[in-house]
């Protein structure tokens, strides 16, 4: 005789009680992968593929998948999209929210995904968490993953300034290094591509052995130095358009800009990355301010292990350097103030060791301080303002 085990009754894997179709868009360069879930439909999700960039095949889509489920339960059913943020910005999220449709930028980084060494990862894959995730964001489950809040295209433009300022000085790194290099490598230790007399001394140089430079080395450290030059035109073409937006953002009364430039130790590289990296949005305390910058602590804590992991570094990477570069000026301009006195403090505690352990928990205090210094008005305590 068989005997059969029980078996509980069916679950529903999915709910899709919420009126709405769920829709999840995973994007590449040559196809975007649409993975719906409709009312009526049960548990199974649709997938259907266009061409990259084709806006009138994904509306076609969304038509069909709105036409059968329309058929199925008699009503029409709006539609609420998600998609990852990635290289193709927001200008897809703009489209949808201009025609009506509910759509969602998620981070990739807080969707769960399984912990095994070998997990299956696909587009198909990809698209159906997707969408378990809108669900279970849309019926409120907390931390289920973190939607991405939109700049506006002026705040993504304002904010080009310091971001390309900061790639040309890296390039500018990279020559002066490859210049030095070169000429290292022929005993020179002495010459600097970044003065103004880089010309005249090149031709003065004299290699370890006493002989004068090769020609065709010559020839290459000056066309190092015709990149090198115009790599410092632009920088100085930036830093021009840069002190203009922060002169035009002065003129309002109580501006971020304003108020931190003010501060000893601030210039206008800082502050326009501190105004347009991060202090554009709204937080709501500051545990947000921390995370946005990465700089909040990450405990790990199970049974009885219990230790600090750092700072999470999952938020705005431009905005987490600066803050720490920022940090140490700090010290150096504003050796009063109560952050400067407890940095001195916890470095004597633990007998001058962990600095930069501290000095990053110094910089996650210094931008909740110029936070609420900046939206609120409150005055950071012993810090010095700048001669009027």
């Amino acid at each position: 005789m068989h005997v059969v085990a029980d078996r509980s009754e069916t679950l529903t894997a999915i709910r899709t009680d919420l009126g709405a179709i769920f829709v999840s868009l995973e994007l590449s360069r040559s196809t975007w992968l649409i993975t719906s879930l409709s009312p009526g439909g049960g548990e199974k999700l649709s997938k259907h593929s266009v061409p990259s960039g084709d806006l009138s095949a994904l509306f076609r889509r969304f038509d069909s998948v709105r036409e059968k489920a329309r058929a199925r339960m008699g009503r029409d059913f709006p539609v609420v999209t998600i998609q990852e943020a990635g290289l193709d910005g927001f200008w897809i999220h703009r489209v949808l929210s201009k025609a009506g449709i509910e759509s969602y930028v998620v981070d990739p980084a807080s969707i769960a995904v399984s912990r095994r060494s070998r997990r299956a990862k696909t587009d198909k894959i990809d698209g159906e968490t997707l969408v378990r995730s809108l669900l279970a964001f849309k019926r409120g489950e907390p931390r289920i993953c973190a939607m991405v809040k939109e700049p506006t295209p002026e705040q993504e433009d304002r904010r080009r300034i310091c971001r390309e300022r900061k790639v040309l000085t890296t390039e500018r790194v990279c020559h002066v290094n490859r210049i030095k290099g070169l000429l290292f490598a022929q005993g020179i230790t002495d010459y600097e591509p970044l003065n103004r007399d880089r010309r005249d001394r090149l031709e003065e140089l004299v290699t370890g052995d006493g002989r004068s430079l090769p020609p065709h080395l010559k020839a290459q450290i000056s066309r190092e130095l015709d990149r090198l030059e115009l790599l410092l035109a632009q920088v100085k073409e930036i830093e021009i358009e840069r002190d203009k937006l922060l002169h035009a953002e002065e003129k309002v009364i109580h501006s971020p800009a304003k108020l931190l430039i003010d501060i000893k130790g601030i210039g206008p590289e800082f502050a326009a990355v501190l105004c347009h990296e991060g202090l554009f949005r709204h937080f709501d305390n500051r545990r947000q301010v921390a995370a946005y910058a990465g700089l909040a602590p990450t405990p790990w804590q199970s049974g009885q292990v219990d230790r600090e992991q750092g700072v999470s570094k999952a938020g705005n990477p431009r905005l987490r350097s600066t803050m720490v570069q920022l940090a140490w000026l700090w010290i150096r301009h504003q050796p009063r103030s109560n952050l400067t006195l407890w940095f001195q403090s916890r470095l004597r505690r633990n007998g001058g060791r962990l600095k930069k352990t501290t000095i990053v928990a110094l910089a996650r205090k210094l931008l909740i301080a110029l936070w609420k210094y900046a939206t609120s008005g409150v005055i950071i305590e012993g810090a010095l303002m700048k001669a009027a």
